[in-house]
C-alpha cells in the first residue's frame, strides 16, 4: 500500500493550479475557486482513493480542496451525521453538485436525506434535496408521491431562493418529461409561475423554462417510440 499523500503537498499543488481568469468566471456563478476542473480531476486520478486525505482536505474549508475531497474520498466511510453536517457547510453551487454526485449518491445517503434537505430553508441544502427528488422521479417514480411534489412546487417554487428554485424547476421538468399522465399539470404549473421563462439559453441548448424543456424533450422521445 502506498504511503498517504501529505496534505501540505496537495494544497501546494492546488495553489499552483490557481488561475485568476478561472476564478473571475467562477465567482460570477458563486464559486470561489480558480482551479480548472479538468486539472482537478487529473490530480484526483493520480491520488486515487485516500479517505483520510479527503477528510483533511474538507477540513481546510477551501472550495478547490473540497472539490478534490469529493473525488478521493470513500463515500461509505462517512456517517450520515457527517454527510448532513458537510452539506450544511457548503457555500459553493459547484461544490454542492459534486458533493451530491460523488458523495451522497455513491454513499447511498440520498433516501435518508432527500425529503429533509428539500424542505430545508438553506438555499444550497434545498438544492441538494430537490436534486435528489429529481433523481428519484427519473429512476424510481413509483416510490415517490409525484402529486405531492407538484403541490409543493406549485406552492413554493416562485418564491424559493435561487439555487433551490433551479432544482425545483428541474424536478418539475423531470415529472413532465417522464410522466405523461401528469405532463399537462407540470406544463400548467410552469406556465402559471413563469419561473426561468426569460432565462437566456445558448444556441443549441434546451431552455430551462419547464414548459419548453418538457416539450423539447418529449418531442425528441416520440420519434424513437414510433
Amino acid at each position: 500500500m502506498a504511503d498517504p499523500t501529505p496534505l501540505d503537498e496537495v494544497l501546494q499543488e492546488l495553489a499552483a493550479l490557481e488561475n485568476p481568469r478561472f476564478r473571475a468566471v467562477n465567482e460570477r456563478n458563486g464559486d470561489d475557486h480558480g482551479v480548472n476542473l479538468s486539472q482537478l480531476r487529473a490530480v484526483a486520478k493520480r491520488l486515487k482513493k485516500q479517505h483520510e486525505l479527503a477528510v483533511e482536505l474538507w477540513a481546510t474549508g477551501d472550495t478547490a480542496a473540497r472539490l478534490l475531497a469529493t473525488l478521493v474520498c470513500r463515500p461509505r466511510s462517512f456517517t450520515p451525521a457527517e454527510v448532513d453536517a458537510m452539506v450544511h457547510d457548503i457555500r459553493s453551487p459547484k461544490l454542492l453538485d459534486w458533493f451530491v454526485v460523488n458523495v451522497v449518491k455513491p454513499g447511498r445517503f440520498g433516501e435518508e436525506f432527500r425529503e429533509d434537505w428539500a424542505a430545508d430553508g438553506a438555499d444550497l441544502v434545498g438544492r441538494a434535496g430537490w436534486t435528489l427528488q429529481s433523481d428519484k422521479v427519473v429512476k424510481a417514480p413509483d416510490d415517490v408521491d409525484l402529486d405531492a411534489l407538484l403541490d409543493t412546487i406549485e406552492r413554493d417554487m416562485k418564491d424559493a431562493p435561487e439555487n433551490t428554485q433551479w432544482a425545483m424547476n428541474t424536478c418539475l421538468a423531470m415529472i413532465g418529461i417522464n410522466d405523461p399522465g401528469r405532463r399537462a399539470r407540470a406544463i400548467g404549473i410552469g406556465e402559471n409561475l413563469q419561473v426561468l421563462a426569460d432565462y437566456p439559453a445558448s444556441p443549441g441548448c434546451t431552455p430551462p423554462y419547464a414548459p419548453v424543456w418538457i416539450a423539447e424533450m418529449v418531442g425528441r422521445q416520440e420519434p424513437a417510440r414510433a
